[in-house]
């Protein structure tokens, strides 16, 4: 039994997955300081880094109690939670933890990053063209993972000032771990509706689900010999936007009345794409992932801005897409059955493949990313070491050069 709810009689919360005041073993420390609303940005990293694991040996810190419970299902690795500020600071100077890893941009990072004796690094959790995946945030970090050239480009156009020498390009190891097919094939085409949410801010806003997402099923659904999936962000069934959840329950309810379609709420989105013959999707990593494992397959971008310059301009995949707005929607069902036969896209995507995720065969993503890993922590021993044999602040103080 978890022991993470119980609280002294000062009412302070109590550490747990390790003894405070003992040093915790690890090479690497995963941070995460979210509530388990996020916890999908952990999770798509956990298999990777099962695999880093044993290489170097991997710590999740996980600073919310109901996270830090719900990945005790989750993974094989080593989890604690240290609740408060001063259980995190003492479980870092006891412990040796070599490099940082952090998923995501939360300003809940901040607290890790006092740590001086770790490289830390920032791994985000997808690759995407959301205005979201570029924070100014990255400038504390000492390396930050990227995908490929299309990410660099996107840190060089966003901020001010930044060492792009801290772009590490490692692929999307994620997409190397191939999950087992959810869905077999039935005879009958299947078209993939896989939106993304409403973001925490209007800037994030890319959903399709409000503005066009029953008009997208609904003319799926009129194609002829077709099998429609729904596959919403996780956070789009839970949104407490009256016009998005009103929007989730109709396309509900339009998928009900058709038996022979899906409603696929769970799971992983990545074991829906071997059956797959086309995808309607948003700005979001989910079309940039379905781009990398299926640019086989004709890809659709919602814009639910209509905006076709500014879509073109933020998301370079759109070049190789049909775009649905409110003025190209009333004949989806006649684009989607063209699609299906006719795929004028194809080179395109296969061009912008290489772009977004560099000319990497499946399984190279993986073996980047743990020689990125590798080389991080032999930089902090080197790092580490030159400052340990390094003269001291009184001594340089006494030679007359600056402190």
């Amino acid at each position: 039994m978890l022991s993470f709810g119980r609280r002294r009689k000062d009412q302070s919360p109590e550490p747990a997955g390790y003894l405070p005041g003992d040093p915790v073993p690890g090479t690497v420390a995963v941070y995460f300081a979210d509530d388990p609303r996020r916890l999908y940005q952990l999770a798509q990293w956990l298999p990777v880094l099962e695999l880093l694991d044993d290489q170097h040996p991997v710590v999740v810190i996980a600073r919310h109690p109901r996270t830090y419970a719900a990945l005790s299902g989750m993974t094989r690795l080593r989890c604690v939670y240290p609740p408060l500020f001063h259980h995190l600071v003492d479980l870092y100077e006891r412990s040796d933890f070599k490099v940082g890893v952090y998923v995501n941009n939360s300003q809940h990072n901040f607290p890790s990053l006092m740590q001086r004796r770790m490289l830390h690094v920032h791994v985000n959790h997808g690759e995407s063209d959301k205005v979201c995946m570029v924070s100014n945030q990255v400038k504390a970090y000492d390396r930050v993972f990227v995908a490929g050239a299309a990410a660099v480009r996107r840190h060089r156009a966003a901020l001010i000032e930044f060492d792009d020498a801290a772009l590490v390009r490692v692929g999307r190891p994620q997409l190397d771990l191939r999950p087992e097919p959810r869905l077999a094939r039935d005879g009958r085409r299947t078209i993939l509706y896989a939106p993304t949410w409403e973001g925490e801010n209007a800037s994030n806003n890319y959903t399709s689900v409000d503005v066009l997402g029953a008009r997208i099923v609904a003319a799926a659904l009129s194609v002829p010999n077709t099998r429609v999936v729904y596959k919403p962000h996780p956070r789009v069934p839970p949104s407490t936007r009256p016009a998005v959840a009103a929007a989730h329950r109709e396309i509900v309810r339009l998928l009900e009345r058709r038996p022979g379609n899906e409603i696929a709420l769970t799971g992983d989105i990545l074991a829906l794409f071997p059956v797959a013959d086309l995808m309607v999707t948003d700005v979001s990593s989910v079309g940039l992932d379905f781009l990398y494992l299926r640019a086989d397959a004709p890809l659709l971008i919602a814009d639910r801005y209509d905006d076709r310059a500014r879509l073109h301009a933020d998301a370079p995949v759109s070049h190789c897409a049909d775009i649905v707005d409110s003025d190209t929607v009333s004949a989806l069902a006649d684009t989607l059955e063209h699609r299906l036969t006719d795929d004028p896209h194809r080179a395109a995507r296969y061009a912008a493949r290489t772009d977004y995720f560099g000319d990497l065969a499946p399984g190279e993503s993986t073996a980047r990313f743990l020689a990125a890993v590798d080389d991080a922590v032999r930089t902090r021993d080197r790092g580490l070491a030159a400052l340990d044999t390094g003269p001291t602040t009184q001594q340089l103080r006494e030679a007359g050069e600056p402190a």
